[in-house]
């Protein structure tokens, strides 16, 4: 039996980390593309290789520094568009490994959990699509806390994001987080009885 894999995106601060973690109570096998990246930017990997040809600018010492690299792929849309046509691909590929790998072990639903889903076409990859979304001076306030960052450099992270509007198109399922903690992980549940409930009512097709 083929697994179902259920892709997770959304804005900063809109509360995909704990929908995350409430769907995986729910039996997901987890695919974390934030942690698949920070692997391929491991050294020497062949991922590590291309980006250091096409941006030098990202290293310090011949290791690249996430520190530079941050603000000047958020303030530069074309720049970021460069960065992810080189790293996007690398990524893919880990992705349909893992897939096959969690599929081959016997996971019938699959949690691919990736802020940038629909740039690196990993969309297509999927059978449902749950988008968090957030208003936006809530969003700010979040991020500024949890990273510890003015509210500039906030804002300055969600010029290179998408609006409401574009999650509202293409998710099947939207989770919105204006709320408390406590309705986001109620809201998360929901969402996981849908996903469920949709899947089994397609079986019954």
């Amino acid at each position: 039996m083929s697994a179902h894999v259920i892709g997770l995106t959304g804005q900063s601060g809109a509360g995909k980390t704990t929908v995350s973690s409430e769907l995986l109570l729910h039996g997901f096998y987890h695919i974390d593309c934030d942690v698949l990246t920070h692997m391929l930017l491991k050294p020497d990997t062949d991922c590590i290789k291309a980006i250091k040809a096409h941006f030098p600018q990202f290293f310090t010492d011949g290791n690249f520094d996430r520190r530079k690299a941050a603000p000047l792929l958020f303030s530069d849309k074309a720049l970021l568009e460069r960065y992810n046509s080189v790293i996007f691909p690398f990524i893919t590929h880990d992705i349909k490994e893992m897939i096959s790998y969690a599929e081959s072990h016997g996971h019938e639903l699959i949690l691919l959990d990736a802020p940038t889903l629909f740039e690196a076409g990993a969309d297509s990859l999927c059978e449902m699509i749950v988008a968090c979304i957030a208003d936006i001076d809530i969003r700010l306030e979040r991020i500024m806390e949890r990273d510890g960052i003015d509210r500039q450099s906030a804002a300055a992270r969600f010029k290179s994001q998408h609006d409401d509007e574009f999650f509202r198109e293409r998710a099947d399922i939207i989770i919105e987080n204006n709320g408390s903690y406590a309705d986001l992980v109620k809201s998360a549940q929901d969402c996981a009885k849908e996903i469920k409930n949709r899947i089994n009512r397609s079986k019954r097709k």
